[in-house]
């Protein structure tokens, strides 16, 4: 994965697409200070997570980038 790719900004529906969670547990984990984040005006404009920071929470975490052990 390439240094740009991993500064894109996702948005909590996308980080809970990828691991299939619920959005309200991303936003627990932003709100408690676990996933860095920055907020867009209101809550209505919603969360972004960097990529580089949503893999280092997930590798923090849960180990492996949350993906299965080969």
């Amino acid at each position: 994965m390439t240094e740009t790719t991993r500064d894109e900004w996702l948005t909590v529906r996308e980080i809970t697409q990828e691991i299939k969670t619920h959005e309200e547990t991303v936003r627990r984990w932003i709100r408690q200070g676990d996933l860095p984040a920055i907020l867009l005006g209101s809550a209505k404009g919603g969360y972004r997570v960097r990529r580089s920071d949503f893999d280092r929470f997930l590798e923090e975490r849960f180990g492996t980038q949350g993906k299965a052990a080969a």
